[in-house]
């Protein structure tokens, strides 16, 4: 039997908590459902904003339906905070939906990790804002010179 792992392991440093946040950040960038759920576990536990899931085939069926609207969804993730085997992201993405709007959505994530370096818990809590085209500043993954940079409040 294969067994599944996704180091960094915790407890997390501060270079490690980063690692994490960063391989989050690309591989949400991919918009690929299942990619992005082989770094959970296979019963992880989800909040995100009024939506429950338990199981990773919840959140490939979830990411999967949320991704058909959100169309050309690019995220940025900041560290917020870390100890042991949780980190705390804050976020900001922007996607438009099928009528064309352009959307902004901030928040912030809690992460539990269990011991072979795969998320058992995540409890996000997002806000939609409406912005305009013009007004747009994530556009696909994020440049390596741009790797460090703070997303800003507004």
């Amino acid at each position: 039997m294969l067994l599944e792992s996704h180091p960094p392991y915790p407890p997390f440093t501060r270079a490690t908590a980063m690692a994490k946040v960063k391989a989050a950040e690309d591989a949400w960038n991919t918009r690929d459902p299942h990619r992005v759920a082989m770094a959970y576990t296979v019963d992880t536990v989800w909040r995100t904003g009024d939506t429950f899931l338990m199981g990773r085939n919840n959140v490939i069926q979830f990411l999967s339906r949320t991704w058909s609207w959100q169309r050309d969804y690019a995220l940025r993730e900041n560290l917020w905070g870390f100890d042991g085997n949780r980190i705390g992201v804050r976020f900001q993405y922007e996607w438009h939906d099928t009528s064309g709007q352009w959307w902004r959505s901030y928040g912030s994530e809690l992460w539990e990790y269990a011991d072979n370096g795969l998320m058992a818990r995540r409890e996000s809590s997002v806000n939609d804002v409406r912005i305009e085209e013009w007004a747009r500043r994530i556009f696909g993954p994020r440049p390596a010179w741009q790797c460090s940079a703070e997303s800003p409040l507004r």
